[in-house]
């Protein structure tokens, strides 16, 4: 079953720990359930967003790799 997201954040190129603060401001402007998808490219982006998600409680879906782009699907749970 593919996701949709509701918006897209694309932090390709971009370093700890900008993928994270553009992912919490991006989650702001979503409403509780909605699904941000999110790009990054910085391999460390794995274990900073799942760090992210067990500290805000936001819900990563799923996580999938393409080609060295790591995508996020994040559920805003607050």
């Amino acid at each position: 079953m593919e996701i949709k997201s509701d918006k897209l954040l694309d932090c390709k190129g971009l370093n700890c720990p900008l993928p994270i603060l553009k992912t919490k401001k991006a989650m702001e402007d979503l409403q509780v359930g909605q699904i941000l998808e999110m790009h990054a490219t910085d391999p460390g982006s794995k274990n900073d967003m799942a760090a992210w998600s067990r500290r805000t409680g936001n819900e990563i879906i799923e996580t999938n790799e393409d080609s060295g782009v790591f995508i996020f699907f994040v559920k805003k749970t607050k």
